[in-house]
């Protein structure tokens, strides 16, 4: 009997083998790779910009065929694709800027603090467009997509994904919100506007166009963080559609922890002094609460006056220069920088990172920070307190207390296990923000949206 039963088994093995080589050849099977067309402003610059090309790189990583389309491209790499560049890309954003600056009566004040996607690209005649299986939107403003750009695609009838970082989508015409919510029913007396607007503002008609724009079809939103998901889920605007959330990839081969020392030398920081690191793209803007630090640098010298001999601030940002005299400790400002490596050894020259912003979504900088194995100190705000977890790889300091961002900064320094701090860092980045699980995460998302474009699900 078991001879039986161990001779049926082969044969049922060489049946199968038999319709593998013979049955199926090899040349009849087809494999189908999914195109993804990213769609973003920049391809460089600003957070939006460096997340969507991480991601790029992800999905192409593990099995996706993904390019971006950008309207400002500056490297030659041939998966980045840039919209035509001519006259039209700066009329684009001076058009949209004239508009907004009009409205404003000619005040600068909130003139790049909101957006009304009255001008861009069609971008549907496009060879990377008509090739692509999913369209994904990313920050698209500044006149790179209108609203009637993006009517087009999604009556083109390919399945749309918007990755939001920031409330734009789900609102009408600012990125921030700064505690209005207008937006969960309709907005309009905008606090942006000069006097606080009106019932039929600026604000109010391009809520009317975007609903206009969504009630066409559906679109799968992504947000980078749970806090972010669950202000959108308040929006109006968002009523019936798919909101998702799934964290930004970092790739963890180029942000990595590295010797301290030689890391100091090639940026020419300081080796006898304990380094506070702050970034932004523009070190002044008031959004990124420099001067919270500068309020939380004072008090750290007032109470432990030693600091004043051990401890500097490294600035890394444009404009950084202006706030060098600002600072009690001895300050080196960094300027702009967009190389990779050089930015990877300005983190670990760093002993704490400090953002003390107003208002975040899920911000790349800590993460970049803790992948290098250095703790972090922000904010009780937007995402922040989903990447730093109290006292185990860094601080959360209480909104707008600069006092207890001080605390903050003083505990990372001297008071924790240093050690422990850096393995919590590098533990938390491997676990949650790889480039493999991001890139299976909206692999999901983009097969249901296929799914439902197909089936109407």
């Amino acid at each position: 009997m078991p001879q039986l039963v161990e001779s049926c088994g082969i044969f049922f093995f060489c049946f199968i083998l038999y319709c593998l080589c013979f049955s199926l050849p090899l040349q009849k099977i087809k494999i189908v790779i999914m195109r993804v067309l990213i769609v973003n402003t920049s391809e460089r610059a600003g957070g939006a910009a460096v997340a969507a090309n991480r991601l790029m790189d992800a999905l192409n990583n593990n099995g996706v065929k993904a390019k971006m389309l950008v309207r400002d491209k500056v490297s030659d790499d041939i998966t980045v694709v840039g919209v035509q560049r001519s006259l039209r890309s700066q009329w684009n954003f001076l058009w949209e800027r004239w508009c907004i600056f009009w409205h404003l009566h000619f005040s600068r004040k909130n003139l790049f603090g909101i957006d009304i996607a009255n001008i861009g690209f069609d971008i549907t005649s496009l060879p990377e467009f008509k090739e692509a299986d999913v369209i994904h939107l990313h920050w698209i403003n500044q006149g790179m997509l209108s609203l009637k750009n993006i009517r087009k695609i999604i009556n083109s009838g390919k399945p749309v994904v918007w990755t939001m970082h920031d409330m734009w989508p789900a609102s009408s015409i600012c990125h921030l919100t700064l505690g209005c919510h207008h937006y969960t029913n309709g907005c309009g007396n905008c606090k942006y506007l000069p006097g606080g607007g009106g019932k039929n503002d600026l604000s109010a008609r391009v809520w009317r166009q975007k609903q206009k724009t969504y009630g066409i079809g559906n679109i799968s939103f992504v947000t980078c963080s749970k806090w972010l998901a669950s202000e959108a889920k308040l929006s109006a605007l968002l009523n019936g559609q798919r909101v998702y959330t799934i964290p930004n990839p970092i790739d963890t081969h180029v942000y990595q922890q590295q010797d301290k020392r030689e890391a100091r030398f090639r940026t020419m920081l300081p080796e006898g002094k304990r380094v506070i690191l702050f970034i932004a793209q523009k070190a002044t803007n008031p959004y990124k609460g420099m001067d919270y630090l500068v309020e939380a640098c004072q008090l750290l010298v007032s109470e432990h006056p030693e600091m004043k001999d051990n401890t500097c601030v490294a600035i890394l940002g444009g404009h950084s220069e202006e706030i060098e005299g600002q600072l009690p400790f001895p300050t080196f400002p960094l300027g702009y920088v967009s190389d990779d490596k050089h930015i990877v050894d300005i983190y670990n020259s760093a002993d704490v990172f400090v953002l003390p912003s107003l208002s975040e979504n899920l911000p790349n900088t800590i993460m970049e920070a803790m992948a290098c194995g250095v703790p972090s100190v922000g904010f009780r705000v937007g995402g922040i307190p989903e990447m730093i977890d109290h006292k185990k790889n860094g601080y959360v300091a209480n909104y707008r207390d600069a006092k207890d961002l001080a605390a903050g900064i003083h505990w990372v320094l001297d008071e924790a296990d240093q050690s422990a701090l850096q393995q919590s860092c590098l533990a938390k980045v491997m676990h949650n923000y790889s480039q493999h699980a991001v890139a299976l995460n909206y692999i999901e998302i983009y097969n249901e949206a296929m799914a439902y474009k197909h089936y109407r699900i």
